[in-house]
């Protein structure tokens, strides 16, 4: 076992590189981005979002309220589709950590690293702390909120099932809630996986 600055690592025979199953990062376009702004745009108007303001020109405040509702909407639509980048980046994750345990049961040398009566062990969430090591996704999204999105949806909901608020919450609370649950589930004390011992490629769907 290596300890490195705290954190523990699995020990692994030899000195053998592991090339381990390619991420397929899924990144299929939102439908109808018109429409997203439209529901948006009836979030703010249902939560009266926009307070109003006396003038002597009606006009004027008109203009002003319909400029202020469309950055309103542009708002929260930023918000949701960072919300549905996360979920698929968590949806392709979870599912890279499957064919990765498999690949593991399949090879002599990673089998027994994932058995949590092997001390020290690895466990579902040590692919996730390898992703961060290996430095992936770290532009387009936040790993832990990406799977705590995806284990708490099955698919990424429309806009107009949330609320302003709510946005908010699942971009702190609700992911982190649902990442903290999952992650407890592999018994302590679970090791880290060397990142210099794994290589495997980052695979954009979009493209």
């Amino acid at each position: 076992m290596d300890i490195v600055g705290g954190r523990q690592y699995v020990e692994i025979a030899g000195d053998k590189t592991h090339e381990l199953p390619p991420l397929l990062v899924r990144a299929d376009p939102v439908a109808r981005l018109d429409q997203v702004v439209d529901m948006a745009g009836d979030i703010v108007e249902s939560e009266h979002l926009i307070a109003d303001l006396p003038a002597e020109d009606w006009a004027a405040a008109e203009l002003d309220a319909q400029r202020r509702r469309m950055d309103l909407a542009i708002n929260l639509v930023e918000q949701y589709l960072g919300l549905v980048t996360h979920w698929r980046w968590g949806d392709s994750i979870l599912e890279w950590i499957r064919q990765c345990e498999t690949t593991f049961e399949s090879r002599l040398e990673l089998r027994n690293l994932l058995r949590p009566d092997v001390w020290p062990h690895a466990g579902r969430r040590s692919f996730v702390t390898l992703l961060a090591d290996k430095k992936v996704g770290m532009k387009e999204a936040d790993l832990e909120r990406a799977v705590g999105l995806r284990l708490t949806f099955r698919q990424p909901p429309p806009i107009s099932f949330f609320s302003n608020h709510f946005l908010f919450f699942l971009k702190t609370t609700v992911a982190s809630a649902a990442y903290k649950t999952w992650a407890d589930l592999t018994p302590e004390p679970v090791a880290s996986l060397p990142p210099e011992r794994f290589s495997f490629e980052i695979v954009d769907m979009s493209v």
